[in-house]
């Protein structure tokens, strides 16, 4: 329905192949997806519809790749919490991590925390980054966190993801041509709609957003029924 909240999710693939092909260094192109990024987070907290953005910043797994471009890229992200702090409070976007926080940059985990907390009581919009995120290890701690396995049920585990105080993914993107599910939020995800993409995510705009809305509403979700 047009008018239901929808928890839309974005796999911003492609940053570093878009820069390879400026002859770039990678984390250009992580730059470019960063504004790219603002542009997008700021459309969606200005339509009715959507409550909730979702963004994999880093996964569980992407620590495999260059320490420079690590750091270039949590840097990055720290830059562009401390830019639009101000902007989150004005706005009433609340900010949410999900993801391991002791393995990040602790510059990087303070501003994080901080900024949930300033924004803990805004309800408008919520921008949700998943970062040094990975399915499989949030089901892992959640089940760590119950008591007694033997006893554990559905409603129980759900209580102990990151946030489950947040709906289901409605709709997720995933762009640069990938076609897989690459472990982001089993749970969750469990009936969301996936649209994929050739584009690389720095060439991604609001326009390819509205046509995937667009066809969104065009599908008919059973849920299994």
């Amino acid at each position: 329905m047009p008018d239901e909240k929808l928890h839309l999710a974005i796999i911003p693939d492609g940053n570093r192949r878009w820069a390879r092909a400026q002859g770039w260094h990678p984390w250009d192109g992580h730059a470019q997806a960063m504004e790219n990024f603002r542009v997008i987070s700021d459309w969606c907290r200005e339509q009715e519809n959507i409550e909730t953005l979702t963004i994999w910043c880093f996964s569980t797994e992407n620590w495999k790749r260059d320490h420079q471009e690590i750091n270039k890229l949590m840097t990055l992200l720290e830059n562009y919490l401390q830019k639009n702090r101000d902007d989150m409070l004005k706005k009433q976007t609340r900010l949410l991590h999900s993801g391991r926080k002791e393995r990040i940059p602790a510059s990087l985990t303070q501003i994080i925390t901080d900024i949930e907390k300033e924004t803990k009581h805004n309800n408008k919009f919520t921008l949700h980054l998943a970062l040094d995120y990975g399915g499989k290890d949030e089901l892992l701690r959640a089940i760590q966190k119950t008591n007694d396995c033997k006893t554990i049920t559905e409603e129980k585990l759900r209580s102990s993801l990151d946030h489950p105080e947040l709906s289901d993914i409605d709709i997720i993107i995933r762009t640069s041509g990938e076609y897989r599910t690459s472990n982001f939020f089993l749970w969750q995800s469990v009936y969301a709609e996936w649209f994929f993409l050739e584009k690389h995510f720095p060439d991604f705009g609001i326009p390819d957003l509205e046509q995937i809305l667009d066809k969104y509403h065009q599908r008919r979700r059973r849920f299994g029924g």
